[in-house]
């Protein structure tokens, strides 16, 4: 049974100094202080995390993929290179950097890895000729951030993009970044944990209600984790939506549980129970393996959690691979 992993990270091996060139601070550089391993580092000194060589082996990837039965992978950069903050033209240039990198790697195992590109959201126009030029170099789509800066996923200044990603075909993989309420949660690794779950929703209900699923049918988009805490709070999310239409409903007047099935979740849920009712919420047609790969909140053993359900094989084979070719728009017969 074919198994593509929609949610996967990966960096250069080697990043150049941003502060050097730019001329200002903020920026990762990785330290690679022993073999196989290197911290991330922000270049005012402050330690990110550290990561090991299967953050940026293709074929180390590759080896631990076959030891869990993953067939592909879809790669996307760490969403803390974003960096939406930067000047317009430098984020351009960044982005362009680590697209060029996805995109060598797909091109040199083109059975095994998917690309997603980063693009300069803070910068539309800018955004929207990187994201033509993803395309052109082999991408599938773009991850982006649950908000860029001061804009949720409504604004208006991001439409365009939304616009130009349904008309090239571009799949979209939102991820959490930038958590809110960060200098609450300064113990405990709460932003990843509370925060997370939290950007997600803010940014599928910013789509729901501002419009964007309604105006753009074919906008292919998928939410990490689950969907956040998204799914657990639909309840909630349409009851205010019928109690209070005049705070709800202004931009949008559709039930926002209309949507459900109009858009993707991965499966990275920890929970066969969570599992159960995202399948049933949304569909499993709708619910592709995301691993996390290879961070430590991810799913330990891609597709475990699927394969250890009790679910029918033709269940199975959407969750492993059926919903994630239709996200991307591939055929199955590609990797196979």
């Amino acid at each position: 049974m074919l198994t593509i992993d929609i949610h996967t990270h990966i960096l250069p091996e080697h990043i150049p100094n941003w502060k050097e060139k730019f001329g200002y601070g903020g920026f990762v550089q990785l330290q690679h202080h022993r073999s196989c391993c290197a911290n991330m580092i922000l270049d005012d000194g402050k330690f990110f995390r550290e990561i090991e060589d299967n953050c940026w082996s293709a074929e180390k990837r590759i080896k631990e993929c076959d030891h869990h039965h993953v067939d592909v992978q879809v790669l996307s950069t760490v969403p803390v290179m974003f960096n939406y903050w930067t000047k317009p033209k430098d984020c351009l240039e960044l982005s362009a950097f680590l697209n060029d990198h996805i995109a060598d790697i797909v091109k040199r195992f083109p059975k095994r890895f998917i690309g997603l590109g980063t693009i300069p959201m803070q910068a539309p126009e800018l955004a929207i000729k990187e994201l033509d030029r993803c395309k052109k170099i082999g991408l599938a789509g773009v991850q982006i951030g649950s908000h860029v800066n001061d804009w949720n996923l409504n604004d208006p200044h991001l439409f365009p993009i939304f616009q130009a990603c349904e008309k090239l075909g571009m799949a979209v993989f939102v991820h959490p970044w930038d958590m809110m309420g960060q200098e609450k949660m300064q113990r405990y690794w709460l932003p990843w944990l509370v925060g997370m779950p939290a950007e997600t929703s803010l940014a599928i209900c910013s789509m729901i209600f501002g419009g964007v699923f309604e105006r753009l049918p074919n906008l292919r988009v998928a939410f990490a984790h689950g969907g956040g805490s998204f799914p657990s709070t639909i309840g909630r999310i349409e009851h205010g939506y019928n109690c209070r239409p005049d705070l709800v409903a202004i931009d949008n007047p559709v039930n926002p549980r209309a949507y459900l099935g109009k858009f993707w979740l991965d499966s990275l849920v920890h929970d066969k129970a969570m599992l159960d009712y995202v399948v049933e919420l949304v569909g499993a047609n709708r619910i592709a393996l995301g691993s996390d790969y290879p961070f430590p909140l991810g799913e330990t053993e891609p597709g475990a959690l699927i394969k250890g359900t009790a679910y029918d094989q033709n269940v199975k084979e959407l969750l492993l691979s059926g919903s994630a070719l239709e996200w991307l728009n591939l055929k199955r017969e590609f990797f196979v």
